[in-house]
């Protein structure tokens, strides 16, 4: 999963691609849980491109997406955004993928 390195890398992707940001943070015991089931997604779903975004070190991204909860989903298909699914809970792969199945 590529990871994103500056806010002007969140905006190109999100206006240039079909992409699926997952908000997330190292010290987050939920969106550890998730993470060896990630792979599989991103290659059952390779119609977007899948992006780490980090929390902590993005934390205006977050506020000005009204994304308070992690691990959390953002879908954007060139510049509209799909969907969205953001909540503090944890998730499990098959809501995760209800998510994205809904997205087309």
């Amino acid at each position: 999963m590529r990871t994103i390195q500056s806010e002007q890398e969140f905006e190109q992707l999100k206006n240039e691609e079909k992409v699926i940001f997952l908000f997330s943070a190292d010290w987050c015991p939920d969106c550890r849980v998730i993470e060896p089931i990630l792979p599989e997604i991103e290659e059952k779903y390779n119609a977007y491109v899948f992006v780490y975004v980090d929390r902590d070190q993005f934390i205006d991204i977050c506020a000005n997406n009204d994304i308070f909860g992690i691990p959390s989903f953002l879908a954007y298909d060139h510049g509209k955004e799909l969907d969205r699914f953001v909540s503090k809970d944890r998730k499990t792969k098959e809501e995760i993928e209800n998510f994205i199945e809904k997205l087309a």
